[in-house]
């Protein structure tokens, strides 16, 4: 059996330090945040949302997490980063016809959201009353650009082996995309118990998921390790490091947000 290197054994000790300083980080969010599944969900959408009351759809009396425009964008998200998972390391951009319809995707929500905004100023005009229906559905449509551009940026970042191929070429891909996000957008709309409870718990946690892509990116990079990874198990210290700063990221919002107005509750505006 080799024996273990100095350098070795000091990167052992700094994963393990790592290791237990996000312990520690997450055990004092766990136990500063409201409780429940569903409390820590709110506590991750206090960090990246408005919450306004009106603009939300709800689980009975309960709000969701995120307004509907951001249950919206995270669900997306995360139907885009599911669908392109199973296809494995494509690390392509999408070919130039599926970028026009994402550049729809992204003005459509740029124009509602401008739109909706100006209905918080009395008096201001705007093109058309908002819906909460509009920003679920325009939010749907943002999260899966996001995703359309994040996985492959990531793939290309990571592994040392990725595919040139998009994971989104074909106007079939994205309208399979399309068909899920759409059957999700319905089930939310009815706001059936048996609905909302995932998808409140999954949007929050595609938050996480999406930052701690981002960060374990921007820690591999400022280390220098790009494209320095054959598997996840090589991986993991990175991502542990990506989801630590993650969640310090919503702590610290959290922290903010609640130092200026005492409580776990949205903004108060008209709808």
């Amino acid at each position: 059996m080799g024996t273990i290197t100095a350098r070795g054994r000091r990167s052992l000790v700094g994963k393990i330090v790592l290791l237990v300083a996000v312990c520690l980080l997450l055990g004092a969010w766990l136990t500063s945040t409201p409780p429940g599944l569903l409390g820590k969900a709110d506590a991750v959408g206090y960090a990246v949302c408005h919450r306004i009351a009106a603009r939300s759809f709800f689980l009975g009396e309960r709000q969701m997490p995120l307004c509907a425009r951001c249950t919206g964008m995270y669900l997306g998200a995360m139907i885009g980063l599911l669908y392109q998972l199973r296809l494995g390391r494509r690390g392509g951009m999408p070919s130039r016809k599926i970028l026009v319809a994402l550049g729809v995707f992204i003005l459509a929500f740029i124009v509602d959201g401008s739109n909706s905004y100006l209905h918080l100023f009395p008096g201001a005009p705007s093109l058309y009353s908002p819906q909460n229906f509009l920003r679920l559905l325009t939010g749907i449509g943002m999260g899966i650009t996001i995703s359309a551009m994040l996985y492959p940026v990531f793939q290309q970042t990571i592994w040392t082996e990725w595919s040139r191929q998009p994971a989104i070429s074909t106007w079939p891909q994205l309208g399979m995309i399309l068909l899920i996000a759409g059957f999700v957008d319905l089930g939310v709309l009815t706001e059936q118990p048996l609905v909302i409870y995932p998808a409140s718990l999954l949007s929050a946690l595609t938050v996480l998921v999406i930052l701690a892509m981002v960060y374990t990116m921007v820690w591999v990079m400022i280390l220098r390790r790009e494209n320095a990874f054959q598997n996840w198990k090589d991986l993991w210290a990175f991502l542990v490091a990506g989801s630590g700063t993650a969640l310090l990221q919503i702590m610290v919002m959290d922290l903010v947000r609640f130092g200026f107005f005492g409580n776990w509750s949205g903004f108060v505006f008209p709808s």
